[in-house]
């Protein structure tokens, strides 16, 4: 069984990852989990565009029968690990971080905290 969870921002470009981590679960028996972990501070629903976001995201979830989990948090890494123990995922699909080395490194260790449960799979 995979339980595969998708990393997604807010922005609409994330139909690829969705679209990966849809295609990873091939009709196996399994569940797919679109995620997006926000700041607490964050103004979430502050632009018109942040909505049209969140709808979109609610769409695809739809589109492809998977769960759409929204979560404010300060802590982004322990968040995405305490959801990959709770929702028992074999799989992580995250987008390639740009040239930003902050990222780079909160995946690095986000890989290493989740190596014994799931497979972190990094999308270009």
């Amino acid at each position: 069984m995979k339980n595969i969870m998708v990393c997604v921002t807010q922005q609409k470009t994330c139909d690829r990852l969705i679209r990966h981590g849809h295609e990873l679960l091939e009709g196996q028996e399994g569940e797919l989990f679109i995620i997006h972990v926000a700041p607490k501070d964050f103004k979430f629903m502050g632009s018109s565009e942040e909505g049209e976001a969140l709808d979109y995201l609610y769409g695809k979830a739809i589109d492809y029968g998977a769960n759409l989990t929204v979560v404010r948090s300060n802590n982004i890494l322990d968040t995405l690990v305490e959801l990959v123990e709770k929702n028992q995922i074999t799989h992580v699909v995250l987008g390639k971080p740009g040239q930003v080395k902050k990222e780079a490194n909160l995946i690095s260790r986000f890989g290493e905290k989740i190596s014994c449960q799931a497979e972190l799979i990094i999308v270009p």
